[in-house]
């Protein structure tokens, strides 16, 4: 089994990147191929993989993107999860996107602010009511005994919220930005020779744009 997960390869073909043909602005520059993203149909091209890290021990898991302006990256989630907690404790955090179909990935690192309550809540009215419900009845990153408890959970605040389409947020589930500090654009070339530009941000606040060997 080794021996084959070792001779997967893939050569990359499809593209190039040059420090000439990028936007001075990261996030111009990520809304362009998130674009092309959207255009290629890649398969849920706003999942991510969010990184964090407390007392030196990073943890990673796919969250999705669900908004981009001129501060960041927007995400949503339990503040009492896992990564609720990690990100109260250390703000510093890290996301990648992996486009396969465009042999694309970006890499962005930052730090995670909670949006105010506004934004989440105008987030939170937005999605359907079923996941609404969700966020009252799941108890994210809690051990539990059964997938039962959740469905009781479930049914309990259905029958709480039937007679009405306006679920409140609950206080414990809200929006993140991720304000980068560093954005890094890859593309697969030939040889493993890939392409990487990565823009950061200097002491006056301004990004330097930098081509990286591969």
């Amino acid at each position: 089994m080794e021996q084959k997960i070792a001779d997967i390869r893939k050569d990359y073909t499809l593209h190039e990147l040059n420090e000439s043909g990028v936007d001075e602005n990261p996030l111009i520059q990520f809304q362009a191929w998130f674009q092309e993203a959207l255009d290629a149909k890649v398969h849920e091209p706003n999942a991510m993989a969010l990184g964090t890290a407390v007392n030196s021990q990073p943890s990673v898991r796919i969250v999705l993107l669900k908004g981009i302006d001129d501060k960041g990256f927007r995400f949503f989630t339990n503040y009492q999860s896992d990564k609720g907690k990690q990100l109260a404790e250390n703000s510093q955090a890290a996301l990648t996107f992996f486009w396969p179909e465009l042999e694309r990935q970006v890499r962005i690192e930052g730090t995670a602010d909670k949006l105010s309550p506004s934004a989440s809540d105008e987030y939170y009215q937005s999605r359907p009511k079923g996941s609404r419900i969700g966020a009252w009845s799941s108890p994210q990153s809690q051990v539990i005994p059964d997938r039962k408890v959740l469905e009781r959970r479930m049914e309990t605040y259905q029958e709480k919220f039937k007679e009405t389409a306006h679920v409140p947020r609950p206080d414990h589930w809200g929006g993140y930005v991720l304000v980068p500090a560093s954005i890094e654009f890859w593309q697969g070339r030939p040889s493993r020779l890939h392409d990487r530009i990565r823009y950061r941000k200097n002491t006056e606040g301004q990004w330097i744009i930098e081509r990286l060997a591969p």
